[in-house]
């Protein structure tokens, strides 16, 4: 048996990462019991989701990343999608590139991911072109990460902000209440949904429902974030009942 440590970096006022990573990676456990996660993180402060606090708290990432690198963690991930898609496009790689910087000044070398970076990468792996999203944000914020998604060369044909600005309250927001936004989503002629394009939106109870539901492939950032992990760490990106892109079908 191999155990993987599994780091991540998420706001302090975040509450869902450290619930929906672990319950999918531990979901793999009788389909591949020869595997073994620990889950570790470190905090970055942050309770509104505004420009000032976003961008406090992606200087902190820089720290968060040095404490996980000392637990010799095998993949890191900064697990806020909106603090980097808020500083510009195409952030999220100025973003991993100084982070792996700063976990190789402490002397090791471990991959660092981000939710943000996850979520286009994997549309992009899988030929998503055109996506509509669902956010818990407030329609500005939801318009800066439609922005950030089309600057990709992805185009987001319809979104829903539920404009909830406290991210506390976020974290509480009800999964089932997703499957009735997405059905008033404009999701025709879509290649995908991202059911919540915000890691504290809770939705993980959602996705495979919602996919059933509508009859094409539904994500979310933290299933992204889990597939690239899977991948970066060698593994089948494979996770029961959590849709298309952890079904173990190859992106295209």
């Amino acid at each position: 048996m191999k155990t993987y440590r599994i780091g991540q970096i998420v706001p302090s006022s975040n509450t869902t990462m450290e619930t929906e990573i672990p319950a999918m990676l531990l979901a793999r456990a009788e389909q591949f019991p020869n595997e073994r996660f620990t889950f570790h993180s470190s905090r970055m402060r942050m309770m509104n989701v505004t420009p000032e606090e976003l961008k406090a708290m992606d200087i902190a990432s820089d720290r968060c990343a040095v404490e996980l690198s000392d637990a010799r963690c095998n993949v890191m991930a900064y697990a806020c999608l909106v603090a980097i898609m808020a500083q510009g496009d195409g952030y999220h790689r100025v973003s991993q590139e100084r982070l792996q910087n700063t976990v190789k000044d402490n002397g090791v070398d471990i991959p660092v991911l981000s939710s943000a970076g996850a979520l286009v990468d994997t549309l992009k792996e899988f030929n998503f072109k055109t996506v509509s999203i669902i956010t818990p944000y407030m329609k500005p914020l939801t318009k800066r990460v439609a922005d950030y998604i089309e600057s990709e060369g992805i185009s987001v044909q319809d979104s829903i902000s539920l404009e909830v600005a406290d991210n506390l309250e976020v974290g509480l927001l009800n999964s089932d209440n997703l499957l009735e936004h997405v059905q008033r989503l404009n999701h025709d002629g879509v290649d995908a949904v991202i059911l919540s394009a915000c890691v504290q939106m809770p939705s993980l109870g959602a996705i495979q429902r919602a996919q059933d539901l509508i009859g094409k492939p539904v994500l979310s950032a933290s299933v992204a974030t889990v597939y690239q992990m899977l991948k970066t760490l060698g593994l089948e990106t494979v996770v029961p009942d959590s849709g298309y892109v952890l079904s173990g079908k190859q992106g295209v």
